[in-house]
């Protein structure tokens, strides 16, 4: 698991039991034989660094996380990979600024775009195209430590000024309840980026990155996430009958044995 930075976009709000999975990754359905379990230990919720408040990844902070992006503000939590940055996608000022504050924070140049992250497999419709795709392949990757990159298409709901020039998107549905049920209480989608400097490894510990802890209004501890600093293994399905691996990471061998049994072969070009 990884920890990540978020920012809102917009999606009707479900909220649900908000817990990550100790059962191994529900969405590789067809071909996940190892278990994946997600250590959440207590965390201390007073621990303080400039700005940023420490909290445990756990259901009774969700809602001040979900208030916290409505609000334009930057968060630190954990997926299932790693510690990620998240901000709303709403395209108010506020959200916008959170959105640059992030490209700011991490030292990433403002031409490398950024991944949406949803709360259900079912909304990814709303905003990316996937009439294309076989009837279940999505379900059967997601939620999983998989980065799907799709068609925006011209009925997709994302702003046009996130990831400017592109026509694909990336999208995440991380196997973890938490930031899941963030995401679908904030009515929207978030922008999600690893939560480090351009150029180093990935979070799994939210020390890794305690000198960025003022950049977030608050960080949410999931303990230390096992599953190493690889990340989401990064797909183009942007093509029919097509896939293209973008960027080799966790759980590349059973993604790859799911989309050959849709009947999806190598070789789809990259948006």
């Amino acid at each position: 698991m990884c920890t990540c930075l978020a920012v809102c976009i917009s999606v009707v709000p479900r909220l649900g039991h908000v817990e990550c999975s100790h059962q191994g990754f529900r969405g590789f359905r067809g071909g996940f034989g190892k278990k994946m379990a997600w250590n959440l230990e207590k965390c201390d919720p007073k621990l303080e660094f400039g700005s940023g408040l420490v909290r445990p990844a756990t259901e009774e902070y969700a809602r001040e996380a979900i208030d916290a992006l409505k609000s334009g503000k930057v968060l630190a939590m954990p997926t299932d990979r790693c510690t990620v940055w998240l901000a709303m996608l709403e395209w108010t000022t506020s959200s916008i600024e959170a959105v640059h504050h992030i490209y700011e924070v991490k030292g990433r140049e403002h031409t490398r775009p950024l991944a949406i992250c949803i709360g259900n497999v079912w909304n990814i419709d709303r905003f990316a195209v996937t009439n294309h795709l076989p009837l279940g392949l999505l379900a059967s990757l997601l939620p999983g430590p998989v980065t799907v990159v799709l068609k925006r298409g011209d009925s997709s709901i994302l702003e046009k000024s996130l990831n400017p020039g592109l026509d694909s998107i990336g999208v995440r549905v991380p196997d973890c309840n938490f930031i899941r049920v963030i995401a679908r209480g904030s009515g929207s989608a978030l922008a999600l980026t690893s939560a480090n400097l351009s150029g180093n490894s990935s979070s799994v510990d939210i020390r890794d990155f305690e000198n960025l802890w003022e950049h977030c209004a608050y960080v949410y501890d999931g303990r230390v996430l096992p599953l190493g600093r690889a990340g989401s293994t990064i797909v183009d399905l942007t093509n029919i009958g097509k896939y293209k691996i973008l960027r080799s990471g966790s759980a590349k061998e059973e993604m790859v044995k799911i989309l050959q049994r849709y009947s999806l072969s190598e070789g789809g070009t990259a948006a």
